[in-house]
């Protein structure tokens, strides 16, 4: 625990200029920040997916309402882009995950910084953010933390570009998962084409392919995650009623269904980049608990 608090001073310090880079380049291309929101009438339908870690997702009674806890603001942001044409958020993101995910080191996936845009800029898809990657591990980490780093023993190494694109049908057949190819892979690279959730627009001229992305970290695994996002009220629902089938409830999305109804969301597209995971690959370190000066790691109890 004393050895752990030691790290964190350097640790800290990282991270505070990984934050201020990311709202320093989102407000000077012309973003707004909005304040992170922590409970709703409905979240980002992690759960009951049989294939997310996630177990459940908490929920309370407060003044006759049912509120659940923000598993993430995807929807949030789509909605607030009736009132702004960029915005960004720092966001927490409560995911209960199952106690296996504390063994992989990348579980926890608490704070990212989330950006959102109205219409559809190709410079801001997987190009624009692999320049953004690199130009904060190099112009901003490796100049302004030289003194950090040195102490974590970590020599960082500007990954080269552009990355890696795989397609996720590939990534399956060739390799079996995104795990066993991200501890194949000595940079950073792309998965694009996801079967998710509702939200992930699919390609209208081209079904069955999404135009959605993952970048993912050597031995780190997922740390951003974005996409073009579905706005048009027929598609949302035709979607809706596929995954009810398999169990999903959207009973608690109705004020989000009206706001698609009335042709009110519009075509956007975004990304939100996972703070601790990235971290730890900024920082070499094994485990997420690593770079958490407070862990929060399914299984294991709380100690603060």
């Amino acid at each position: 625990m004393i050895s752990h608090l030691k790290e964190m001073k350097p640790i800290l310090r990282i991270q505070t200029v990984v934050l201020k880079e990311m709202q320093s380049f989102m407000v000077g291309r012309g973003f707004v920040q909005l304040l992170p929101i922590v409970t709703s009438k409905f979240t980002d339908p992690l759960a009951p997916d049989p294939g997310s870690s996630v177990t459940f997702t908490p929920s309370f009674e407060y003044y006759s309402q049912k509120l659940v806890i923000t598993q993430s603001m995807i929807l949030h942001k789509q909605l607030s882009l009736i009132a702004a044409d960029k915005i960004f958020i720092f966001s927490p993101n409560v995911r209960l995950e199952k106690s296996e995910r504390g063994k992989t080191g990348r579980a926890c996936f608490w704070i990212y910084t989330d950006g959102l845009w109205n219409g559809i800029c190709e410079d801001e898809r997987c190009n624009g953010f692999s320049r953004r990657f690199n130009n904060l591990c190099n112009q901003k980490v490796k100049e302004e933390c030289k003194e950090e780093l040195d102490l974590l023993g970590r020599e960082l190494k500007v990954p080269s570009k552009p990355f890696k694109v795989y397609r996720s049908s590939e990534v399956l057949e060739k390799y079996g998962s995104d795990d066993a190819l991200s501890e194949k892979e000595k940079d950073p690279f792309w998965i694009i084409d996801i079967k998710r959730e509702f939200y992930d627009k699919e390609d209208e001229e081209h079904p069955g392919h999404y135009l959605n992305y993952d970048l993912i970290l050597p031995e780190i695994w997922r740390s951003l995650s974005g996409g073009e996002r579905e706005y048009k009220y027929e598609r949302i629902m035709e979607k809706m009623k596929e995954l009810e089938k398999e169990g999903r409830d959207y009973s608690s999305y109705k004020n989000y269904l009206e706001v698609a109804k009335m042709g009110l969301l519009k075509p956007s597209a975004g990304g939100g980049i996972g703070v601790e995971r990235l971290l730890r690959f900024l920082t070499g370190k094994r485990h997420i608990r690593d770079v958490q000066l407070f862990p929060r790691i399914p299984g294991e109890e709380v100690v603060f």
